[in-house]
């Protein structure tokens, strides 16, 4: 329904995907002036940095398609709308994730892709079948991690109910910190996102091995065929958090 919606007006449909492609590519571009007067970051350069970027751009662009809209299921606990859900013949979770599903959000994972093609042109990776069969498994696990991450945070608000920021922080924040090399980063960051919050799993751990650098905090170089694991791990809690969460729903007071 908000497909045929959206596409009932192309010239719009277009320009704001367009201005997402714009504005999301905003991030890059701060990346590019940061390099027009460095030449390495933290010990990596830009075409490495990029890789980054890409990896991160397309699973977080992938995931925020799917299931971005999980960010207002806060207002709909408020205003008690959420009810009319519960009474459809349909899983509470795919309709909150259709709610005014966004086609616009294409232009992120255009970008995304754009880059990671760039990052892969230029980057010197040795590749080998198994390099080749781990990078459209990095994508999808990274995806897979960040959908968790949304289902969880979405799960917070049924206690919190106004705390949509607080989700963003780790599903925007996250993606955005993951565009950077893991080493400007302090290794008690580092450890969070690999042991608390494993978004180091979506492409700081990956990318290492494909690039053929250390390991983040010493780890061993199998880890980076984990993430396909950790995203089922991730997704089975999220999925628990969000039944509980269901479950404490009494509907809005007066």
């Amino acid at each position: 329904m908000w497909i045929r919606s959206t596409m009932a007006y192309r010239a719009s449909f277009a320009m704001t995907t367009i201005a997402n492609f714009a504005v999301t590519g905003l991030d890059f571009v701060a990346i590019l002036l940061m390099f027009s007067r460095i030449d390495v970051l933290g010990g990596w350069p830009l075409p490495e940095v990029a890789f980054l970027y890409g990896l991160s751009c397309v699973a977080f662009g992938l995931a925020d398609l799917a299931i971005g809209s999980m960010e207002r299921l806060g207002q709909r606990v408020r205003d008690g709308t959420l009810d009319t859900l519960l009474v459809r013949p349909a899983p509470v979770l795919a309709q909150v994730a259709a709610d005014r599903f966004a086609l616009r959000r294409l232009g992120r994972i255009t970008q995304g892709a754009l880059v990671l093609g760039y990052a892969l042109g230029t980057v010197d990776i040795a590749w080998t079948p198994l390099k080749v069969l781990l990078m459209p498994v990095i994508v999808l696990s990274g995806a897979g991690i960040f959908c968790a991450v949304f289902v969880a945070g979405a799960a917070f608000q049924f206690v919190a109910q106004d705390a949509s920021e607080v989700q963003n922080a780790f599903t925007y924040g996250g993606t955005t910190m993951l565009q950077y090399p893991p080493t400007v980063f302090g290794k008690e960051l580092v450890r969070g996102v690999t042991f608390l919050l494993p978004l180091s799993f979506v492409n700081w751990l990956p990318a290492a091995y494909l690039l053929g650098r250390p390991v983040p905090l010493g780890l061993p170089r199998w880890v980076a065929f984990v993430s396909p694991l950790v995203a089922v791990a991730c997704c089975a809690l999220s999925g628990l958090a969000w039944r509980a969460g269901l479950r404490s729903y009494r509907s809005t007071g007066s």
